[in-house]
C-alpha cells in the first residue's frame, strides 16, 4: 500500500483511539444515563426507543472513523487533454461535531488544486470533506487535514482549502451568538508560495458566489 494512503487510514497516527469499541447495548445504556441526567424519564413512551435511535445516528454521523480519505483519492485520471490549471470544487456542504462539546458544526468547504499531470473525480473531493467532517473535529484541524491528504496523495502543484462554518457551541450555549461564521484557510505548494495564486482562488470562489 502506498505510504501516502497508509498515513491517512483511520488509525494512522492516532494512538489515543481505543483498541475496541463499546457494544451497541453499552452505547444504549450510556444514552439512558444521559437521559436520566437531563431530568427526564427514559422509560416514558417518547424516549423508550431513543437510546437505539441515538446509537444508530452516531454510527452514521461518525462513520468517518471507518473510512480512509486517501483511498477515496486513489483513482486518478491522466487523460486531461493537457489541462493543468486550477480545479475548484466549491460550496461542499457538510456537518460535523465539535470535539469540545460534541455539538454540530454546519458549513461549507471550497477546495482547489493545481494538477500536475493527473486529476481526480470531482465527487472524490466532496467525499474527502465528508469523511473528515464525520469525525469529532475542530475547524482548524479539518481544514489542514483536507489540504494535507490531497497534497500527499495527488501530489499536485498546490492545494487551497477554505471552510466557512457556524458552530453550535457558540450559538446554542456559552456566548449564544447565532449566525456567527468562522472562516479558516490552508494553502500548500504554489498557493502558499504565491500570493497571486491565493488571490485567484479566493476571487474565483467569491466571484462564483456573487453570481448566484
Amino acid at each position: 500500500m502506498d505510504a501516502a494512503i497508509k498515513k491517512f487510514l483511520p488509525d494512522a497516527g492516532n494512538d489515543s483511539r481505543p483498541s475496541d469499541r463499546p457494544t451497541e447495548a453499552e452505547v444504549e445504556a450510556a444514552v439512558r444515563v444521559l437521559l436520566r441526567w437531563t431530568g427526564d424519564n427514559p422509560d416514558r413512551e417518547g424516549l423508550v426507543d431513543t437510546p437505539h435511535r441515538v446509537m444508530k445516528a452516531y454510527r452514521e454521523m461518525f462513520n468517518g472513523y471507518d473510512l480512509s480519505p486517501a483511498e477515496e483519492l486513489g483513482r486518478t485520471f491522466e487523460e486531461v487533454a493537457g489541462y493543468d490549471d486550477l480545479v475548484i470544487v466549491r460550496d461542499i456542504q457538510f456537518h460535523s461535531h465539535c470535539e469540545h462539546h460534541m455539538v454540530p458544526i454546519v458549513g461549507r468547504a471550497h477546495v482547489g488544486y493545481l494538477p500536475d499531470g493527473k486529476v481526480v473525480g470531482l465527487s472524490k473531493i466532496a467525499r474527502v470533506v465528508d469523511i473528515f467532517a464525520h469525525r469529532l473535529q475542530t475547524q482548524e484541524a479539518m481544514t489542514a487535514q483536507i489540504a494535507s491528504v490531497i497534497q500527499d496523495v495527488l501530489n499536485p502543484r498546490g492545494v487551497a482549502v477554505i471552510i466557512e462554518a457556524e458552530h453550535m457551541c457558540m450559538a446554542m450555549r456559552g456566548i449564544r451568538k447565532q449566525g456567527s461564521t468562522t472562516m479558516t484557510s490552508t494553502f500548500t505548494g504554489s498557493f502558499k508560495d504565491s500570493p497571486e495564486e491565493q488571490v485567484r482562488f479566493v476571487t474565483m470562489v467569491r466571484g462564483a458566489a456573487g453570481a448566484r
